[in-house]
């Protein structure tokens, strides 16, 4: 029970950093821009990686397209991972690295109301 409710904060706070970057991916802030431009990526390319973040945050709620939105939310932050080791950014890859692990447990401690409400 207390690993179910672990879980359900860990689902509840992928959740709300995915929209939260997904939205900010989405909306071009300042900061993103910055960030993605320096690896070649148009605003166009991140507003439609900021769709995928949001969509992939959405789907981690559900428990039929729970590993599909875990995949997806970690295969984004991998991407993230991979530009910054192309630019030596260590600092960088320190920064994502919690967020792909935090994808990798939640997937790892299943859906809490797997075979439940939902």
């Amino acid at each position: 029970m207390i690993l179910k409710i672990i879980n359900s904060v860990l689902m509840l706070v992928a959740i709300f950093m995915g929209l939260k970057q997904g939205w900010a991916m989405l909306s071009g802030k300042q900061e993103m821009i910055a960030m993605f431009s320096k690896w070649n990526i148009s605003k166009t390319g991140l507003m439609i990686i900021g769709v995928i973040t949001m969509l992939s945050a959405l789907l981690i709620i559900f428990p039929k397209t729970f590993v599909w939105g875990n995949f997806l939310m970690a295969a984004g932050i991998l991407l993230i991972i991979s530009f910054h080791l192309l630019d030596r950014d260590l600092k960088g890859v320190a920064i994502e690295l919690p967020f792909l692990l935090l994808n990798l447990a939640i997937i790892y401690f299943q859906h809490p109301l797997k075979g439940g409400l939902l």
